[in-house]
This record gives structure tokens, C-alpha cells and sequence, in this order.
């Protein structure tokens, strides 16, 4: 899944298909397109956007999805295909009846990825990552003693420094972590759907109002490198989400991890991993495919 993550943040855009390409018209001119084919999302988090039924249409054709965001950047609703694998019957069916001890065991397995992860994120900023292994060693099925928001007390000071705390509503750092997230988690959506799973299934994520549960869940090892660029992005100066820091957030889906067959953009180690899952709910598999660590960024 290397592709474009298109993103419609002006006011008052007209997006529609025109035979194989995405259109952009402003004042009913067309101000840009873009091969539908190469499209892995759209975020549309302009006022006033309109949309034509083709596109829409086309857009689930290929399986990319449409996020709908609110002014604070976080994601208000997906489009999603209805089908996404020709054996998605089947695999519905076997995520449904996955049996809770296997949920648990796939939970420890992303939430161990997710800390490793995060240890590695720091190593490649040059800041202290010691006891990371160790907490990622104590990770047990469920992680039922919550090893990973023990891991985030440590994690987030030795990134963004020990006044900064994560949360979702504010500006500054947490706004360009919200964003990155959401194109991540827009990525995560669309391979879990290519996969034949569906995203409101979740393993520990269970809140009702949730439809991205699974999404939430597998994203977790990924989100430490979102995180690395966005830390890169504010030693270079960023400090909030504007024209300049979008397409360098959106890039999340393209930066590579290191995985068993090599550097792989995280779309396609998403799409394993949603593969992999799905193999396990099968009992074709026990193991996620999961990139296996977070090299530092090139550029």
C-alpha cells in the first residue's frame, strides 16, 4: 500500500471522479487531480466540501477510505467499503468467534510490539530508553497489570520533555500527534478491511461508541513511529498543524520499518499485520506479522 494520502483542507472544495482520477475544483474549476489508483486515503477536514456519489464510490472500489475530520483535527467519521476480500464471509466469521484467551494473547503480542517500539523511537532521538525491555518482558496475556500505560508514563517526558502530557485536546505537539495518528489510523482501517476483518471487532479496545476498535488495537506498535516524526518535525520547528506540517504528517503511511524481509513502508507492514491476524483468527497462524523496530528517519 504505497500510495497518496490526499488531504482537502481548503474551504469550499468540490471533490468528484473524472474518469480514473480524483478532482479538486474550487468556484467550479478544477484545481488539481490525482490518479485514483495511487490514492490509499482522502482526509477532508476543509468546511464546505462537497463530494460526487462516483467518487465515493470509486474510492471504495479501491478500498481507500474517506476520513471526515472536526475542526480539532481528529477523525468524526470513516467511509469504508462493505466488502473488502473475497473471503470476507468467512474471516467475519472467524474474527466473531475468536475466543477470548486468543484475544488476549494477540493483545500482549501488539502491546510488547508497541513498547519496543517506543524504545526504539527514543534510542533514534538520542534519549534514555532503559527499562523499555524490561517492561516489554513483563507484558503477559491481556497484559492484565496494563504494562503499557506504564510504559507511556515513562515514554511521553523522555520524548516531549517532562512537562508534556498527551492529550487529545490540545494544540501544539498533541495536534500534530492527532493528525498523524489519524492518517495512521486511516491506513490501519484500510488493511484491516482488505483483509476480509472488520474494524468495530476489537481485541482490548471494547468502547461501544468505538467503530475502529481493531483499528485502535493493531495501529499500537505504529503509533511510536508517528510519533519519532512528529518528534522530528518539532526539532525542526514545528509547532502546530498547518499547510507546512500536513504533508509531512501524511508521509506516516510511507516511512519505512525494518521487518524480517527488510525496510517496508508502514502501509504494507499494516497490511500484514492485518493479514496475519486474520490468519490467526483462522488458527492458520499464532504469531502477528509485526515490523520489528523503528529505524531512525532519513529525511
Amino acid at each position: 500500500m504505497i500510495g497518496r494520502v490526499v488531504e482537502v483542507a481548503e474551504t469550499g472544495r468540490h471533490l468528484a471522479k473524472d474518469r480514473g482520477f480524483l478532482t479538486v475544483a474550487a468556484n467550479g474549476a478544477e484545481i488539481g487531480r490525482v490518479p485514483l489508483d495511487d490514492v490509499v486515503a482522502v482526509i477532508a477536514s476543509g468546511y464546505g466540501l462537497t463530494y460526487s456519489n462516483a467518487l465515493i464510490a470509486a474510492l471504495a472500489e479501491r478500498g481507500a477510505p474517506v476520513v471526515l475530520c472536526g475542526s480539532n483535527h481528529l477523525p468524526a467519521a470513516f467511509l469504508l467499503p462493505v466488502a473488502g476480500h473475497h473471503t470476507q464471509a468467512g474471516r467475519l466469521a472467524d474474527q466473531a468467534a475468536a475466543p477470548k484467551p486468543l484475544k488476549k494473547r494477540l493483545w500482549a503480542q501488539l502491546v510488547r510490539a508497541k513498547i519496543a517500539g517506543q524504545a526504539e523511537t527514543l534510542r533514534a532521538v538520542g534519549a534514555s530508553h532503559t527499562g523499555f525491555q524490561l517492561l516489554q518482558r513483563k507484558v503477559r496475556s491481556g497484559d492484565p497489570e496494563n504494562v503499557e500505560a506504564q510504559a507511556a508514563r515513562r515514554y511521553w517526558p523522555l520524548l516531549f520533555g517532562p512537562d508534556f502530557r498527551r492529550n487529545r485536546d490540545m494544540d501544539g505537539v498533541n495536534a500534530l500527534l492527532n493528525y498523524a495518528y489519524t492518517v495512521l489510523r486511516a491506513g490501519t482501517a484500510r488493511a484491516i478491511m482488505a483483509a476480509g476483518l472488520h474494524p468495530s471487532l476489537g481485541l482490548a479496545h471494547r468502547q461501544r461508541g468505538n467503530a475502529f476498535q481493531l483499528a485502535d488495537d493493531l495501529m499500537e506498535p505504529f503509533r511510536p513511529m508517528a510519533d519519532l516524526l512528529v518528534a522530528d518535525l518539532v526539532n525542526d520547528g514545528a509547532e502546530t498543524v498547518d499547510r507546512t506540517t500536513k504533508p509531512d504528517l501524511a508521509r506516516i503511511l510511507t516511512l519505512d520499518m525494518s521487518t524480517t524481509d527488510g525496510m517496508t513502508p508502514v502501509g504494507t507492514c499494516l497490511e500484514r499485520a492485518a493479514v496475519s491476524l486474520a490468519q490467526c483468527y483462522a488458527g492458520t497462524a499464532r504469531e502477528l506479522d509485526l515490523a520489528r523496530r523503528v529505524p531512525p528517519l532519513l529525511a
